[in-house]
């Protein structure tokens, strides 16, 4: 399915369970996404954008700028400090010199067809190109300034009405990036920390260009924020310019201030383990740098195709999207291992039913071999330490069908049930050399015990302090990078009965939390919303708890409607109780 072009209910559908099961559904300040939501095209509200946002799951980077031309040199010689991207910074590049290499920035093996293709090819639904990066020179046609790439160049074209134009006609989406940070505009060239204020002068020049793209290239899928420290009321209002001119568009967190859709992770940082989303990882083929560099070693293809479907599986698993960058030459040409690793990870998704796109996060526990998705039917195993023999998948309480290679027609493998775990038995060599995905079909939703489950008593009773809940974490800035600090946006515990059905009352002690604020309870299927006042004085119930044989009810505590994705819960307890009965206070 192309999922630009799926129906909203689907897409809506897809992103609630997605979220769901990897931790929830933290966006603005609106409902969670519930059945009956809308995607369309045209619906700007919080839970659409995310939906078709997360929906495509995997797009291309495209770095590719002035200093492409330069390649990571500079005076015939390597400048082998920090990204090549940045080598106007890195190297202390005169103005005046740097501003002469547009004179040769010709660009004769452009072409815009081609890199879309390529996203198409590598299984891609959206580019996100360098619309402008931190040395200024800004890759489109604007009224702005001259410092561009069709005042100043032979190239004399705009790469960004090509691209758009492309994507459209080849289903792709398209997406900017844009830096906050502008050398030629009058910010120091120190790129150890790039945490630049936005002097009130530079404000027109920066909310002009963004209007310019936010307006004449068509709709834009993903606008992709870099670096500065704006205030907070600079953030709201460049928020607002994408707001008023592409509704349907995701802003990444590097708007900074929690002005954004999503949250975006380190360069090339595997999501934490308990991470939630919505987030996107960006990922580059050398961690050494995005831009081209010539002098660049480029080996080991078999291991980095290994290293990039790993990590677009460990994203997708964990609910996140992925965003896998290619740097052209500064003729425009593309690097042709760049090209073999895209397609090659491109090759992998279909060998596999384009599963690690599809699926949603599964919601076992975590495994020390690999990732886990779900869909409808069953389980995806992306088996990244394939060690041949026993592969235990721990908190699977289903028994399966059968158990196969993911898009093969293999005979099935054999499996035995061990506790808690099922046990699949793996001949000795992978079956893919990229990454091995395997295909466990089930009866039903899976049922799931995760580590640290609390039984209930026979009177249907349990405490779970503290330790029992696993937090949910993201990460939350202020005005630039170094103000990131981790949040607590979700806490989530997992009980069992050993009785056919049981009602549950729950009672939290010692809590802290804003009288206030708005909490979000859900046990299984079932929820309720209460604030903290609440909470602290009040049992919750009741809720239904299935037999044991239908594994673990999890318990889970968010927020009912936070103010952006991040939001930390404010909320602390010593411990919860389950009982039959709503509980008096003491």
């Amino acid at each position: 399915m192309n999922p630009a072009r799926a129906s909203a209910a689907a897409i809506a559908a897809l992103l609630c369970a997605a979220l769901l099961a990897a931790g929830g559904c933290q966006h603005e300040p609106t409902p969670s996404v519930t059945g009956g939501t809308t995607a369309a095209a045209g619906d700007g509200t919080a839970q659409a954008r995310l939906a078709r946002w997360h929906a495509l799951g995997y797009g291309m980077f495209v770095h590719w700028g002035l200093y492409s031309e330069l390649g990571g040199q500079w005076q015939g010689r390597p400048v082998t400090q920090g990204y090549s991207e940045q080598i106007q910074g890195w190297a202390q590049i005169a103005p005046a010199d740097y501003a002469r290499v547009a004179g040769r920035f010709a660009a004769p093996a452009f072409d815009a067809d081609a890199i879309c293709t390529l996203a198409r090819d590598a299984g891609a639904r959206y580019i996100v190109v360098t619309a402008k990066h931190h040395d200024g020179f800004a890759m489109f046609d604007t009224a702005s300034t001259d410092y561009n790439i069709v005042k100043r160049t032979p190239f004399g074209r705009d790469p960004l009405k090509l691209l758009s134009s492309a994507c459209r006609r080849l289903g792709v989406g398209f997406g900017v990036y844009f830096s906050l940070v502008d050398w030629h505009a009058g910010h120091e060239t120190e790129v150890r920390d790039n945490s630049n204020p936005i002097p009130p002068a530079m404000e027109p020049l920066i909310e002009q260009q963004l209007t310019e793209l936010m307006t004449n290239y068509g709709p834009v899928t993903e606008v992709w924020f870099d670096m500065a420290a704006p205030t907070a009321a600079q953030s709201r209002r460049l928020a607002g310019i994408v707001r008023r001119l592409q509704p349907d568009a995701a802003i990444n967190g590097r708007i900074w201030n929690n002005a954004g859709d999503f949250v975006t992770l380190g360069d090339n940082e595997a999501p934490p383990a308990t991470m939630q989303p919505p987030f996107e990882v960006p990922a580059s083929i050398y961690h050494a740098t995005w831009g081209y560099r010539r002098w660049q070693l480029r080996d080991d293809l078999p291991g980095k195709l290994r290293e990039l479907a790993n990590g677009l599986a460990q994203a997708r698993a964990a609910g996140g999207n992925y965003l896998l960058n290619i740097g052209p030459e500064g003729s425009g040409a593309i690097v042709p291992f760049e090209a073999a690793v895209l397609r090659g990870v491109g090759q992998w998704l279909r060998r596999h039913g384009n599963a690690a796109l599809d699926a949603r996060p599964g919601g076992l526990p975590p495994q020390p071999w690999g990732s886990t998705l779900a869909d409808a039917g069953g389980l995806y195993l992306f088996v990244r330490d394939w060690r041949g023999g026993d592969l235990v998948v721990r908190g699977l309480a289903s028994d399966p069908r059968a158990v196969r290679v993911a898009g093969g027609d293999t005979a099935p493998l054999a499996w035995r049930r061990q506790g808690d775990d099922v046990v699949i038995e793996l001949p000795a060599q992978a079956p893919d050399p990229v990454l091995p995905v395997l295909r466990v079909d089930l009866d039903g939703p899976a049922r799931i015990v995760p580590a640290g489950t609390v039984a209930l008593s026979a009177d249907g009773r349990a405490s779970l302090p503290m330790r029992a809940w696993q937090p949910g974490t993201s990460f939350a800035f202020g005005s630039g990078y170094r103000t990131q600090r981790t949040t607590t946006v979700s806490l989530q515990a997992a009980v069992r009965t050993s009785t056919p059905r049981a009602t549950a009352w729950l009672r939290f002690h010692g809590v802290q939390a804003p009288a206030q604020q708005r909490y979000r309870l859900r046990v299984g299927d079932q929820q309720r919303e209460v604030d903290g006042a609440t909470l602290r004085t009040q049992s919750i119930g009741p809720f239904v708890l299935p037999a044991a044989e239908a594994g673990a009810t999890i318990i889970r505590v968010e927020l009912a409607a936070p103010s952006y994705p991040a939001q930390d819960l404010d909320l602390h307890f010593d411990t919860a109780s389950v009982a039959p009965r709503a509980e008096l206070a003491p």
